[in-house]
């Protein structure tokens, strides 16, 4: 059984191996030296195919090795950049640059969905699979060429068309970490009480009341509790901005 998806994942047509390749060419900008590396970074786990030791070949291995290499090229990029930047200062931008949002929206820049190998239905995946499969790539960047490719691969598609220091510094990556460091600051008390909400809808919803000093300050809802919590935070923050920023 196991050299049967051992031979599965490794079946491609030449012509398909072909039009992958090319893909990859012109998306990593070079011809890569091991394309079965990117063929992993590429396939979802609803595949269920194993190499032939068994293991599970999908993108998530090569996902966490490339968040580490992101991570670490942002550091040395923002440690040279701001010589005046102390750690917390360094690590809060750092964060802004490789957070979860800003990989998913680069990953649907470079359209990284159409690449998949999956036996899920593309349409049901959230956003977050992005940003997975761009760190994916990364990762397999990393492992092919090391990392002086890796870093130039992170420069022309992150930091040089993305990365603004001015305007990054006021962006923020967590309304809800924002308001409760605000809230500590300040000895107010706070609560976020959440509860399903389905209403007509057949999707699950999560509805989220937020309480500042036992007062309601902002409600909100979404697909998921984590989601709404953020909806909230957001939207009791432009409710207390003024007291916030003037704090």
């Amino acid at each position: 059984m196991k050299k049967f998806f051992f031979k599965i994942f490794n079946s491609r047509s030449s012509n398909e191996d072909g039009i992958f390749f090319t893909e990859i060419s012109k998306l990593i900008g070079y011809k890569p030296q091991n394309i079965n590396l990117f063929k992993e970074a590429f396939t979802h786990r609803s595949t269920n195919l194993t190499d032939e030791k068994g293991n599970t070949k999908s993108y998530e291995r090569l996902e966490f090795l490339g968040d580490a290499m992101l991570s670490a090229i942002a550091a040395e990029y923002l440690f040279n950049k701001v010589p005046h930047g102390n750690e917390g200062y360094l690590t809060k931008m750092r964060s802004k640059i490789v957070s979860r949002e800003h990989l998913n929206e680069i990953g649907k820049d470079l359209n990284l969905l159409k690449l998949l190998h999956s036996n899920m239905n593309k349409d049901h995946f959230g956003d977050n699979v992005y940003g997975n499969i761009f760190e994916a790539l990364v990762g397999a960047i990393f492992l092919d060429r090391g990392y002086g490719a890796t870093e130039k691969f992170i420069y022309n598609n992150i930091i040089i068309p993305y990365v603004d220091i001015e305007r990054l510094e006021g962006k923020v990556i967590s309304y809800k970490s924002l308001l409760i460091e605000w809230c500590q600051k300040k000895k107010k008390t706070f609560k976020y009480m959440a509860y399903v909400d389905t209403g007509a809808d057949n999707t699950k919803h999560f509805a989220v009341k937020l309480h500042i000093d036992d007062k309601i300050v902002a409600k909100a809802r979404a697909t998921s509790k984590k989601k709404a919590e953020e909806k909230a935070s957001k939207r009791a923050f432009f409710a207390l901005q003024d007291k916030i920023e003037n704090q």
